[in-house]
C-alpha cells in the first residue's frame, strides 16, 4: 500500500544537518503535519548511515556539506540500507548548475534552500515521496522545465533502442562518473564514451548530460547496477562535463 493510499501512514523523516538549530526548527515545523514524523536526528555522514540502517525512513533530509564530507558514497550507501528511502539536500546557497547535476547525478530526489518558505519544506516532503517527483531550485527548475517542455512537444524516442553498453555508461553517470573515469573502469577510450554518450542524446533527444539524467529519472529507465571502481579506490565522484 502507498503512503498516499493510507490515511493512517506518516513519511517518516530523517533530519540531518551540522546546525542543531534547523533541525530543532525542521522538526518543530513538522511536529503539526499529520503526515509528517522525524523519526531521528543526525549531524554527521556516520550517523546518517547508521540511522537509515536502523530506522529506514522514507525521506531523508541531509546538509550539502555532510554529503560532501561523504565524498558523494553516502547516497549508494543510504540507497543499498533503505532502496526506497528518498533524499532531500539541504544547502544554504543556490547550488550552480554544476552542482545540481552532482546531486542529481548521485541520486538525490531534490534540493532545497535552507532560506525557502518553511511550507515549501512540507511540499517538498509531500511531492517527493508520494508523487515521486524531483524538487529543484529554480535555477535546476528552469532547465528541468525546458527540457520536459521540448519533451511534450514531440514524440518520445523508444528508449528500447539503447544498447546495454549505452544503459552502462548512463548508469554511471547518474552516479557522477566523468567521462574518463568511466573510460578506465570499461577499458575502452574516452573518445568512445563521447561517442556513446552523442548516441544516447540522439536516441533519447537530449542535448547534454543534466537533461539525460532527468530524462532518465523521469523515463524511470531500468539500468544495470553500477560496479564498484577497483583501480582507483579514492576517486570520488563528480558531476564535470567534459
Amino acid at each position: 500500500m502507498s503512503l498516499r493510499n493510507s490515511a493512517k501512514k506518516k513519511i517518516r523523516v530523517l533530519i540531518a544537518d551540522r546546525e542543531g538549530i534547523f533541525r530543532f526548527g525542521l522538526k518543530e515545523l513538522f511536529a503539526v503535519e499529520d503526515d509528517l514524523r522525524v523519526v531521528a536526528q543526525a549531524h554527521s555522514a556516520t550517523q546518517v548511515m547508521e540511522l537509515t540502517k536502523s530506522l529506514r525512513p522514507h525521506l531523508v533530509f541531509v546538509q550539502a556539506e555532510i554529503v560532501t564530507e561523504a565524498g558523494g558514497n553516502l547516497f549508494t550507501e543510504l540507497r543499498h540500507e533503505a532502496p526506497k528511502c528518498k533524499i532531500v539536500v539541504t544547502t544554504s546557497a543556490t547550488p550552480t548548475e554544476e552542482q545540481g547535476m552532482r546531486f542529481v547525478q548521485l541520486g538525490a530526489a531534490g534540493i532545497i534552500l535552507k532560506s525557502v518558505e518553511p511550507s515549501l519544506f512540507v511540499r517538498c516532503a509531500r511531492k517527493v515521496v508520494w508523487e515521486d517527483e524531483v524538487w529543484l531550485p529554480h535555477k535546476q527548475v528552469t532547465t528541468m522545465a525546458k527540457f520536459v517542455e521540448t519533451s511534450a512537444s514531440q514524440p518520445l524516442r523508444p528508449v528500447d533502442t539503447l544498447t546495454q553498453r549505452e544503459k552502462t555508461i548512463i548508469s554511471y553517470l547518474m552516479q557522477g562518473w566523468r567521462n574518463r573515469e568511466i573510460a578506465q573502469h570499461l577499458a575502452i577510450t574516452e573518445q568512445t564514451v563521447k561517442n556513446h554518450l552523442r548516441s544516447i542524446y540522439d536516441k533519447v533527444g537530449v542535448s547534454d548530460r543534466l537533461e539525460l539524467v532527468l530524462y532518465a529519472i523521469h523515463q524511470k529507465l531500468l539500468l544495470p547496477p553500477v560496479e564498484p571502481a577497483q583501480a582507483e579506490p579514492d576517486a570520488k565522484p563528480a558531476a564535470t562535463r567534459t
